[in-house]
């Protein structure tokens, strides 16, 4: 691909189809822990109307039966999936008694690990192994680390943009590698420049002190019950959360989708010493399911990742080498206490033209000396992104932050003024305008903003977040109903996934153990 930013922008401008980057596919997965009125961690199994977590398309469980995750289809436009995510979330608010959904990315207060409770999928095999996994990530990590919550924003380009863009790129590759080679490409750039998304949308500057349970963090004191950073985005993304040192030698290359393949494959099948320690299967009870540097693809934590739909029983890294990269999953965004959903359509939109920008950015291979680099801007954008003297390394120089990022936002600008030309509306500039408006005055990040809240209010983290989360809870209860057939949809897939449930554990002919070894032989 050797045309750069400006000739790419400028030919995707005079195309015949100058509205080929509108209506690409976003879809979003959005994690909330349950709790009980007085804020503790609920302990109660998950709400019989939402369903199982096995088979239910929109409301699953990720780590805990107590962290719900709501996944909604894929749309062209960011309405549309809002409108779902109000739905969905108004629906599981009926089902939940007298609980409440967490609004943080960082959690509530805890006690020990022992008090988190695993979620469970029914008696199956399958539903047996995604607890084992949970387990072993339990004792690998911790549980109170897997309590943390985020928003995952999934996005394609609209197929319209594929064949104009290659005849831009004057490639005769097939339109498979083409694809994952762009995307890859993408997923490179992203990685140099994520933390600007740490900066503009974290919100996770300050957490319980339960969460560190009497271990010493380093971090001042906001009061008797909160630790805080002062110039911290988000902690979520630091070593405190889900950019932790455990996987800092996994080195699973972006440069090469048949590297990407291998080098995750091979993190499956290598003896961890540390993980060995725990056993795998030690008596009666699965403690993981193997001693391996990953138990399975998902363990691997990455801020964007690529993917694409698998079928039934199907692994993720042999969905990639069968089709090519479908989508990018973006991992880093956290929960928004602001937002009664998690998130706005401004974050999606902003997001959208950041990825199309990353795409037609020039992404050369990504080296050892860069993938420090970028893991060093992250962490320091992470704990200190709002620190004025805060300097990030571009290719080995300093830059300040806002300096690199308002370049950036010039360029996604122009991005977004291409998608606008699918509408008869400026949305997505006005999305970028209103982040360069932040990247000029960090006291408009969201971090910032829950930290002066903190201070005005004289709270602490707990008592902030529970009383945001009564007020949603306040909130979706005084809302009409917005869609009726959503609602309906969503009490019919509850219904029916129980079945599906029962249809699972029913076809079962093999014993676990069975199972377990013809799926990581497959």
């Amino acid at each position: 691909m050797n045309n750069n930013f400006a000739d790419r922008i400028k030919k995707l401008s005079a195309a015949e189809s100058h509205d080929c980057l509108w209506g690409g596919l976003k879809g979003i997965e959005k994690e909330s822990l349950r709790i009980a009125k007085d804020g503790s961690l609920s302990t109660r199994p998950q709400p019989a109307g939402l369903g199982s977590a096995l088979t239910n398309r929109y409301i699953t469980t990720d780590f805990s039966e107590a962290l719900l995750e709501f996944v909604t289809p894929t749309f062209s436009n960011t309405w549309e999936a809002l409108e779902f995510l109000v739905d969905v979330h108004q629906f599981t608010y009926q089902q939940l008694d007298d609980e409440l959904l967490w609004v943080t990315s960082m959690p509530c207060v805890m006690n020990t690990d022992s008090d988190i409770p695993l979620a469970q999928y029914g008696s199956s095999n399958v539903g047996r192994m995604k607890t084992i996994y949970r387990n072993g990530l339990g004792y690998r990590y911790g549980r109170k680390m897997q309590t943390i919550a985020g928003i995952h924003f999934n996005y394609s380009l609209p197929e319209a943009f594929w064949p104009i863009y290659q005849h831009i790129e004057q490639r005769s590759d097939d339109a498979k590698t083409f694809r994952s080679e762009a995307y890859l490409g993408l997923l490179r750039n992203y990685r140099r420049i994520s933390w600007i998304i740490l900066y503009l949308f974290g919100a996770s500057p300050a957490l319980c002190k339960s969460f560190a349970m009497g271990t010493d963090l380093s971090m001042p004191s906001f009061d008797k019950n909160t630790f805080y950073q002062p110039f911290a985005t988000s902690l979520r993304m630091s070593d405190l959360g889900y950019s932790n040192s455990t996987q800092a030698g996994l080195n699973i290359s972006l440069n090469d989708l048949d590297e990407y393949i291998a080098d995750l494959s091979a993190a499956i099948s290598t003896p961890e010493p540390a993980f060995e320690k725990i056993g795998v299967k030690v008596g009666d009870e699965y403690r993981q399911l193997s001693a391996n540097q990953l138990q399975i693809e998902n363990e691997y934590y990455s801020s964007i990742r690529p993917k694409r739909v698998a079928r039934s029983g199907e692994r993720p890294t042999a969905a990639l080498h069968r089709d090519g990269i479908e989508y990018v999953e973006v991992r880093s965004l956290d929960l928004n206490i602001f937002d009664p959903v998690g998130i706005s359509q401004n974050t999606m939109r902003f997001v959208e033209a950041l990825l199309i920008y990353c795409l037609l950015q020039e992404s050369p291979p990504l080296d050892q000396s860069e993938i420090q680099e970028t893991a060093a801007n992250h962490s320091a954008t992470a704990t200190s992104g709002r620190d004025p003297e805060l300097k990030l390394s571009r290719q080995g120089k300093p830059v300040a932050l806002k300096e690199w990022a308002s370049d950036i936002l010039q360029k996604v600008g122009q991005v977004a003024e291409l998608i606008d030309r699918g509408s008869d509306r400026d949305d997505f500039a006005q999305a970028v305008t209103a982040q360069a408006t932040i990247v000029a005055n960090s006291e408009l990040t969201p971090s910032a903003r829950i930290l002066r809240d903190l201070h005005d209010t004289n709270s602490g983290f707990f008592h902030y977040a529970l009383d945001a989360a009564r007020n949603n809870q306040n909130y979706f209860a005084s809302l009409d109903v917005t869609d009726d057939e959503h609602l309906k949809l969503f009490a019919d897939e509850a219904a029916s996934s129980i079945g599906r449930q029962a249809e699972i554990e029913a076809a079962d002919n093999i014993s676990l153990d069975e199972y377990l070894r013809h799926y990581f032989s497959s």
